[in-house]
């Protein structure tokens, strides 16, 4: 299960308020999800969970899941 504040994240910079993520989704699941979303998607959420990304790691996630871990084994995530 994807975190509620996470999905929001994702839901706020792509502009749907119905999107619904899995462990899986990658960027060719989500219409709109290209390269300039993808920047503004890891700003918001390094400013929702207050986490910093290296340049490496902005392109380094997979999927969502992967992502999801990340902010769990830093401690962002109950």
């Amino acid at each position: 299960m994807i975190d509620e504040r996470l999905q929001q994240v994702f839901r706020d910079v792509l502009g749907d308020q119905g999107l619904e993520l899995s462990e899986g989704t990658t960027a060719r699941d989500v219409e709109g999800w290209d390269s300039l979303a993808h920047i503004n998607l890891m700003v918001s959420v390094e400013g929702e969970f207050g986490v910093s990304f290296t340049s490496a790691q902005l392109t380094a996630f997979q999927d969502v899941g992967a992502l999801q871990r990340f902010l769990t084994e830093r401690g962002a995530l109950a």
